[in-house]
């Protein structure tokens, strides 16, 4: 059976586990080839950091996409993240367009905030454009403050108990047309996980797991790579969310137990085994 591959754009971070480098290893160890298209290389992320180095990767984005297409490559899923600039925006929707075929899963995380606040990068037409790109996506992994932004409603006015939040993320499937996790969702204060609609069944429910009392920077670049290597392994959206959730809360109840600072992220390479458990090799 041939490796499927996922072509997965976002930036890279050299140091702070994040995007790129969450990506790659934990796709990896699914059984996928991951094949990245930078859309920037930073020394390290820019939460917590100060001095970072930052390299532009949108004139060569284009590029990369016209070699890959010269080869005939073909992706089983295309994954976004983080983007630096409106004009790469475009440069992803054209990239999906060209891409896409009828088997190819499109995840997009709609990176634009969190906590209620908009990251200081994203001006109000970075947020119009991600909401139009995200209009492209098979599944969307919003947190609440990108939630609140796609739907042009107060982060403070959105609700917190279940039936709520499941409302919202029936209200974010485009009248059913794609699947959305939102991700953060907690049905209870000792809980945590997601609350999913699921396109192929019309179903919304909440996934939850206990929760970890810190927080960590790019545990939302986790979620996302092990549930687009779930898809894209044949699970079903709700199995795909299980895992994701699960598998960010082993990483968090590690590093807490480390006490590392919440700008290194997440100390999950030790725990990629428990990615490969119980995968075939023929």
């Amino acid at each position: 059976m041939t490796t499927p591959r996922v072509a997965a754009i976002h930036d890279m971070s050299g140091f702070g586990r994040c995007s790129l480098t969450v990506a790659i290893p934990i796709l990896s160890a699914m059984g996928v080839q991951c094949c990245p298209l930078p859309t920037a290389f930073l020394s390290t992320h820019t939460g917590g950091f100060e001095g970072f180095t930052f390299l532009d990767m949108t004139d060569e984005m284009p590029k990369v996409a016209d070699h890959w297409a010269s080869l005939g490559l073909s992706f089983q899923a295309i994954y976004s993240g983080f983007l630096g600039s409106e004009r790469q925006i475009g440069i992803v929707a054209d990239f999906i367009r060209r891409f896409r075929r009828p088997d190819t899963v499109v995840v997009i995380d709609p990176v634009m905030g969190d906590h209620g606040r908009v990251y200081q990068t994203y001006t109000p037409a970075m947020c119009a454009g991600t909401a139009r790109l995200a209009e492209l996506a098979d599944v969307i992994t919003p947190n609440l403050t990108e939630a609140a932004l796609l739907l042009d409603r107060s982060y403070d006015a959105l609700p917190e108990d279940e039936a709520g939040l499941l409302e919202i993320t029936r209200q974010l499937s485009l009248g059913g047309r794609r699947s959305v996790v939102l991700t953060g969702a907690s049905a209870a204060p000792d809980l945590t996980g997601a609350a999913c609609f699921d396109a192929a069944t019309s179903r919304a429910q909440m996934i939850q797991t206990r929760r970890v009392p810190r927080e960590f920077h790019g545990t939302g670049d986790v979620f996302a790579s092990v549930l687009t290597g779930a898809l894209v392994g044949g699970a079903a959206l709700p199995a795909a969310v299980e895992q994701a959730v699960e598998f960010v809360r082993l990483c968090g109840e590690r590093t807490a137990a480390q006490d590392l600072p919440m700008r290194e992220g997440v100390d999950f390479e030790p725990l990629l085994g428990r990615l490969t458990a119980g995968r075939e090799v023929v």
